[in-house]
């Protein structure tokens, strides 16, 4: 192994324990593990319906291997029902165990380029509690059904279902732009192509009625550092494609329906909201400078619009205008609340909307999911409200540590990438200007770093030309001045 890949590891575990997470699973989590045996067949199992004979299949990243979630549609048509299969980690993490309370702890796995620090032991997330291909598995379903784009009816129960096929972002994706074959997985199982095609029409017409009602259209690309025994070799970008779409929307829809659920039923539960945003004014300005003109108070649409106006007058720039406007939109946040309580998601224009579909990636996904089993049972709620404000709080405040974390590590593994680079210039766009300093990401490269000389003036999304002039890994520093 590298120098390089050793220092990214140990840059990562000290970050973890530097914002209160925990790098490695205690003891007695590693003793619980050791006494878990697989799940039960589900067969016969009261309340528990038989869909293995659906054609079952998954979308993820191409390294993915803690599989959440599976879809099928049934009677495609003007009215299809969609039905979104849920992996039951619950059936083996049991509420207020030792890994129940680790991963309680750290609420989300984390991500660095050298080393992921899973939520749930990968014996559990990439196997037992994974919806893995050709395993027969427990799951939560939701079910929609679509018609002309539009949920008229949801349900949620529990059923066995089977993964006929473990499908990636990418192949999909260039399959069904026709720039690439067909995925192999596809072509094993009868009737999947056109199951795979149909989901495709669907999520397009949920993601159309998203956009009459006010949806945030961003193109948001993502720093990828490409990590092995050698070091860093390279730094991908990560971007938006047809399948990550089609699977956002189903995940949208599902988890505004776990929601309704749990509402109709009176059950509190933790919502994930976006408040209006931060700082709108700079938003306006930002708009104006661009030709466009928001109205003074925070509005969905107008700002939909002015998106889609800038997707198609200059499609090169809309990458850096998605990430200013991501940036002065604010943060999401978990809020633990009663059933009658009204709120809302200003970027995904919904009402009512739970974190469901990942339950071995998030904690507040798996409380959710203890919610859901607990109504379907007709016993007490699995958590009480003031429980869930305290889950709530402390999912916020992880989030935003692991966060930290994943953004300090790609950070070291470009300033790795970068240090024989000292003395190049580059064009950027301002991301963050306040107190704490000015920072700026490059064009083509989403490499971040801070503006350390020439920043007066700018705000986010003002474009500058900047010359890099010093890296520290360890710290995760890339430091630029303004070029002239």
């Amino acid at each position: 192994m590298s120098s390089d890949k050793q220092q990214l590891q140990q840059i990562a575990r000290d970050a973890m324990r530097a914002n209160g997470l925990e790098p490695d699973f205690p003891p007695d989590a590693r003793a619980q593990l050791a006494r878990i045996g697989g799940q039960g067949s589900g067969i016969g199992d009261r309340g528990i319906r038989d869909l293995r004979q659906l054609p079952w299949s998954s979308i993820d990243n191409d390294d993915s291997r803690d599989l959440d979630q599976i879809e099928v549609c049934v009677d495609d048509g003007p009215r299809t029902r969609l039905l979104i299969g849920i992996a039951d980690v619950d059936s083996l993490v049991t509420q207020d165990s030792p890994l129940d309370r680790h991963a309680g702890t750290n609420t989300t796995s984390v991500y660095t380029p050298a080393i992921i620090f899973p939520m749930l032991p990968p014996e559990l997330s990439t196997d037992k509690t994974s919806l893995n291909q050709d395993v027969d598995r427990t799951a939560i379903v939701v079910e929609l059904t679509v018609e002309h784009g539009s949920v008229i009816e949801s349900d949620v129960y529990r059923a066995l279902v089977r993964n006929r096929a473990q499908l990636t972002y990418s192949g999909v994706a260039t399959w069904l732009d026709g720039d690439g074959p067909q995925p192999a997985a596809i072509g094993r199982v009868p009737t999947l192509e056109a199951q795979i095609r149909a989901q495709d029409r669907i999520a397009a017409a949920l993601q159309a009625c998203r956009d009459e009602e006010g949806a945030l259209d961003f193109d948001r690309s993502e720093l990828r550092p490409v990590v092995d025994d050698d070091g860093v070799r390279d730094l991908d970008t990560e971007r938006p494609n047809r399948a990550k779409r089609l699977i956002e929307n189903f995940m949208v829809a599902a988890n505004g329906a776990t929601a309704r659920f749990l509402t109709a039923r009176g059950i509190a539960s933790i919502r994930r909201v976006v408040k209006s945003p931060e700082r709108w004014p700079r938003i306006m300005d930002l708009a104006e400078q661009h030709g466009s003109k928001l109205p003074p108070d925070p509005d969905a649409r107008a700002l939909q619009q002015f998106l889609k106006e800038q997707r198609k007058a200059a499609p090169d720039r809309f990458e850096d205008i998605s990430l200013a406007v991501i940036k002065l939109l604010g943060r999401g946040e978990y809020v633990a609340e009663r059933a009658t309580q009204p709120s809302a998601h200003f970027a995904l224009a919904v009402a009512g909307y739970n974190h469901s579909t990942a339950p071995n990636r998030r904690f507040p996904d798996l409380v959710t999911q203890r919610l859901l089993k607990a109504a379907l049972a007709g016993g007490p709620a699995a958590y009480e409200l003031p429980q869930l404000t305290q889950i709530a709080d402390r999912c916020t405040r992880q989030e935003d540590a692991a966060n930290k974390v994943e953004r300090l590590t790609k950070k070291a593994a470009a300033a790795l990438w970068l240090k024989d680079r000292i003395g190049e210039r580059f064009d950027a766009i301002v991301t963050g200007a306040g107190a704490k300093g000015t920072w700026v990401r490059l064009s083509g490269k989403p490499v971040e770093g801070r503006l350390e000389r020439g920043f007066q003036g700018l705000d986010v999304g003002d474009r500058v030309r900047v010359q890099l002039i010093g890296t520290d890994p360890p710290r995760g520093f890339i430091d630029f001045a303004r070029a002239s």
